[in-house]
């Protein structure tokens, strides 16, 4: 028992130094700012493989450097995608803008001005033929200006090849360019300068690589042969087929010579600015492979502390609730069980910070969840425990050694119980994305968390509470001392639950026919992570009347989009697809209808390829949920006990989507989220009520299936309710002011926790009780299973043989 305390006193003394010192990372949906996915693609020459994907996270990674943004976060992600994190930047057109340039940069030598006409403004390529050649260098004092012979013979020679580009210069004036003389990888830095006492202000100097200082000079001692102010003697610097420079060549410069030593600059009309953007283009302009955004979001940074402040103010008020409750239950042990979870909530926050993981809007809600199911391993305890203490003899009748045995007893159910949310936690870190994935990590780490404060900080509290002579001389003030009213009843009572078992199958069977319809009727309204597309949310300080707002955007150019009112004076428009163009104009229709800019509170932009991605993720996870659970189940408890509770874990499944198909509510990937959870709490409790199932049989083997199971599920039935209690009490709360942003998820959650109590008793144990009747094994011989696999009589239900009935309680 010192041991315990000891080590329980140094987890929680290291977790509040974690807690103190390490400042938690917050994801960009609390702190406000752009995230952006970039996707890597193959060209004729180059494969956008691992290492071609290395190369570009670097390269953007001193773009995004450049920017000037506060602690920004590049990630690879796979073989092929970038994740781009920039905190506090709301409109991502900048960004967007300079990460978006992916084409290789080019050098090109000009040729002279293209025709009115032959190149649009928006700097796309026209392709006019096969490059010609600058004039030949004139003697001296002669401009080298090529005559209308040579221009004739250029557009000849351009018509038979279709190299040469047609491009407009930063004026708009279209020029001819010849093929690129270098690129981006010839560039060793460009950097702006300012060099007031020379008159040049701001200016960018480009150093080149040892292989590219040869062509340079070549390029510019060809150009240099030009009359100073003709186009010819320009050199175009092309990114993305946009000329984002086209300096000429110095006066000073000689004819066929060059610039030399591998080292010039660029000078003109530029401020502070305009410098740092283009030696950011030519620095960082040359990636290996080009890359496009496959998924965009933006969140305000008062959407971000709003659900922070909320979280907390639900969390606050939930744990009160839940340890009020516990605490009316099982007084003094819950109250340690109270002080226990305050333990586990900084002993989970330390975790999260310790391990440098990123705290997400969904991972908050995870973190706020945990605390309600962390009281299901202290109810599985105290519970056993109460049953102990009520069925020992008058010698051993005390509650330290109650505890002790409920401990003992409760720890397969734990153990089983938590592996299953383990699963679920799992699958939503391999198989989501983005937020949702925090919420897998949150989860996951929440729920070692809770099996660490159980099993070792309330065992040590309660181990030394109940060792004072003055509990043992009132055992009442435990909590321990008496069954409750719930298992008196039902002791009392001695429902036979079982001997209804196929009504309570037939309605488990109406309900997912119902909410199969729900599905058929009414669809699923896919959100934009699943079917790709942009949605954007505003909010304004007036009201925005819908059908107005849904006139004013289709006037720019979306008819076709899905315009809802998520709030007061909150506005969301759902598109297929959207610039950031589009999007501001899309902005400034709604902020027209208020009479003031309506702020962009949320952005998200998904594309095809990625949302297909991800629907596609999300069936695997559930498949492999099923799959996983089925096994795990079959292993622990034979088949028949893991295909009812995998039954039953699709029954609540379903029914949580049909009600969301009926409400009209979004599936996207918080749903995801909240769908895994369900199916892993929904599995928790059918393993309560079987690993009892399992302990009843091997006691006593001759009892009917269906008995042993009617008793089981009468002994579990206080754990269920007060669990369920503890957990709705978190929910209820998380749901009523959690917030707009986790409304949806708090009640999936609170539909799957109602669904899941009612499919593990009435669904889960009684198709146990058929599969066995017809044959089908239930149990491990293992487990001291006799009778497993015997037929049980048709009239088994209804048997008179009561071994223990209510396990031997008081009756």
């Amino acid at each position: 028992m010192r041991v315990r305390a000891l080590l329980a006193l140094a987890i929680v003394a290291l977790s509040l130094y974690i807690a103190v010192t390490v400042p938690a990372r917050l994801g960009l949906d609390l702190r406000g700012g752009t995230q952006i996915v970039l996707e890597t693609r193959d060209t004729p020459t180059a494969t956008a493989d691992s290492e071609a994907t290395d190369r570009t996270l670097e390269v953007l990674r001193r773009r995004v450097d450049a920017l000037g943004i506060t602690e920004p976060t590049l990630t690879r992600s796979g073989d092929q995608r970038v994740i781009v994190e920039l905190p506090g930047v709301q409109d991502p057109r900048e960004a967007a803008d300079v990460l978006g340039r992916t084409a290789q940069l080019a050098f090109h030598p000009v040729l002279g001005e293209a025709p009115p006409g032959a190149a649009d403004r928006s700097g796309k390529k026209g392709e006019t033929g096969k490059p010609g050649k600058p004039g030949e260098p004139g003697k001296p004092g002669e401009s080298g200006k090529p005559d209308k012979a040579s221009e004739a013979e250029q557009a000849d020679e351009a018509g038979e090849s279709g190299r040469e580009l047609v491009l407009p210069d930063e004026e708009g004036r279209p020029l001819r360019l010849g093929p690129s003389s270098l690129n981006g990888a010839d560039v060793a830095e460009a950097e702006a300068r300012i060099e007031p006492r020379q008159g040049l202000g701001w200016f960018v100097s480009v150093d080149f690589r040892e292989a590219g200082k040869g062509q340079w000079a070549d390029l510019t001692g060809e150009a240099a042969c030009a009359a100073p102010g003709d186009p010819v003697r320009r050199v175009a610097i092309v990114l993305d087929d946009e000329v984002i420079s086209s300096p000429q060549v110095d006066p000073g410069v000689q004819c066929g010579k060059g610039i030399a030593g591998g080292s010039t600059q660029i000078t003109g009309d530029f401020d502070r600015k305009e410098a740092r953007e283009l030696a950011l283009l030519i620095n960082g302009g040359a990636l290996p492979v080009p890359v496009e955004a496959v998924e965009q979001r933006t969140v305000g940074p008062t959407l971000g502390a709003a659900a922070i402040e909320a979280s907390a103010r639900a969390a606050i008020i939930g744990t009160v609730l839940t340890g009020l409750f516990i605490m009316a239950i099982y007084r003094l042990l819950g109250g340690l069980a109270v002080i226990a979870l305050a333990c586990y909530g900084v002993i989970s926050y330390a975790a999260l910070v310790g391990l440098g993981a990123t705290l997400t809007l969904p991972g908050l809600a995870g973190f706020v969840l945990a605390i309600g199911m962390a009281v299901d391993a202290n109810v599985l305890v105290f519970e056993r425990a109460r049953e102990e203490y009520a069925t020992a003899t008058r010698q051993r009748k005390t509650p330290r050694s109650a505890l002790a045995a409920g401990f003992r007893e409760a720890f397969s159910a734990i153990a089983d119980s938590n592996i299953t949310t383990l699963i679920a936690a799992a699958l939503l870190f391999l198989f989501a994305s983005g937020p949702v994935r925090g919420f897998g990590v949150t989860l996951g780490i929440g729920v070692l968390a809770s099996m660490v404060s159980a099993l070792v900080i309330t065992r040590a509290l309660a181990d030394l509470a109940v060792a004072r002579r003055a509990v043992r001389r009132r055992p009442g003030i435990t909590g321990i001392a008496h069954i409750g009213a719930v298992r008196t009843r039902l002791t009392r009572r001695d429902p036979d639950l079982m001997g209804r078992r196929r009504r309570w199958l037939a309605g488990s069977a109406v309900a997912m026919v119902l909410a199969t319809a729900g599905i058929l009727v009414r669809g699923l309204d896919f959100g934009v992570e699943f079917t790709g597309g942009r949605l954007v949310e505003y909010a304004t300080t007036k009201p925005v009347d819908v059908d107005r707002a849904r006139d004013a955007v289709a006037d720019v150019g979306f008819p076709r989009a899905v315009v809802q009112a998520s709030g007061d004076g909150e506005l969301t428009v759902r598109t297929g697809g959207m610039t950031n163009a589009e999007e501001a104009r899309v902005g400034e229709a709604i902020g027209d209808l208020v009479g003031e800019k309506a702020e962009k509170v949320r952005d998200e932009l998904i594309g095809p390829s990625m949302g297909e991605e991800l629907r596609r993720g999300a069936l695997i996870a559930l498949a492999v949920a099923v799959g996983a659970q089925l096994l795990y189940l079959a292993i622990r408890f034979r088949f028949a006990l893991g295909f009812s509770a995998v039954v039953a874990m699709v029954h609540d499944a379903l029914i949580v989507v049909g009600v969301f198909a009926w409400l009209g509510k979004p599936i996207d990937g918080v749903f995801l989220a909240a769908l895994l959870t369900v199916i892993g709490y929904s599995v928790n409790d059918s393993v309560v009520i079987f690993d009892r199932v399992r302990q009843l049989q091997a006691s006593h083997p001759e009892q009917p299936y269906a008995r042993t199971t009617n008793t089981a599920l009468v002994q579990t039935v206080p754990r269920t309710v007060n669990t369920g209690m503890g957990a709705l009490c978190i929910l209820a709360t998380l749901a009523l002011v959690g917030g707009d942003s986790l409304t949806d998820f708090a009640l999936a959650l609170l539909i799957g926790v109602a669904v899941g109590t009612y499919s593990s008793m009435f669904t889960a144990a009684p198709l146990a009780v058929e599969l066995q009747a017809r044959g089908m094994s239930t149990t491990r011989a293992s487990d001291g299973g006799g009778g497993t696999g015997d037929r049980e009589p048709a009239d088994a239900a209804k048997a008179p043989t009561r071994t223990r009935p209510g396990a031997g309680l008081p009756r």
